[in-house]
């Protein structure tokens, strides 16, 4: 419940910090938002691109972690450098960006759902935000999940069963980036349980082209 209240103030958030895009801005403005560009990612870079670098870090990191599976002060090191690149406001510094997996993949599901409920929203646009914004609530989600068991290893008393979340957390990343096939029937699509980010960029691509955008 308390993950699940903080996502959605996380969406709050972001629809608060720019209350006139609600409003007045059309639906390829959103895209962009997603795709070019946000007013407080790092340099200014879209919020989908913003997710796609913190998982690489939080990834690259979780590696690192499982590197010692018996040295328990490793596997803490770099599990928290993995909650730093999932969300940064849970611990003051590691090597993320500073903005955060979560934030960025819950501003992409608020930037699309705006996108798609704009009156100048095509229907190409409308289908392909149901699929983007499938994907990137599992990320919100499966950052979630990281986060937790990032909290628990923190307390761990014993390397054996931090390093077994460690593995859970690499998983979880793998999901975040490319999908994955939860109902195991040889394919990842965009929906609920299954969708990452490269779920997210396809279907943004897709909606692009149909759209006449580059």
């Amino acid at each position: 419940m308390t993950r699940l209240r903080g996502s959605a103030m996380a969406l709050a958030a972001l629809l608060a910090a720019a209350p006139g895009a609600a409003v007045a801005q059309g639906a390829h403005d959103h895209i962009g938002h997603v795709m070019t560009g946000w007013t407080d990612t790092p340099g200014g870079q879209g919020l989908l691109a913003t997710a796609e670098q913190e998982a690489r870090i939080a990834l690259v990191h979780a590696g690192l972690a499982l590197a010692e599976p018996e040295n328990l002060a490793a596997i803490k090191l770099h599990v928290g450098h993995v909650l730093h690149a999932v969300d940064p406001a849970a611990i003051a510094a590691g090597p993320g960006l500073g903005y955060g997996l979560e934030r960025a993949a819950a501003g992409v599901a608020t930037h699309i759902g705006l996108a798609a409920g704009a009156a100048d929203a095509s229907d190409d646009v409308k289908l392909h935000a149901e699929h983007v914004a499938a994907g990137a609530r599992n990320v919100v989600t499966w950052s979630g999940e990281i986060v937790g068991l990032a909290g628990q290893i923190a307390t761990a008393g014993e390397a054996a069963p931090a390093a077994v979340m460690a593995a859970r957390i690499q998983a979880l990343l793998g999901c975040v980036i490319g999908g994955c096939d939860a109902n195991r029937d040889g394919t990842v699509s965009w929906g609920p349980g299954e969708g990452g980010l490269a779920q997210v960029r396809q279907h943004m691509v897709l909606m692009m082209a149909a759209e006449g955008l580059r």
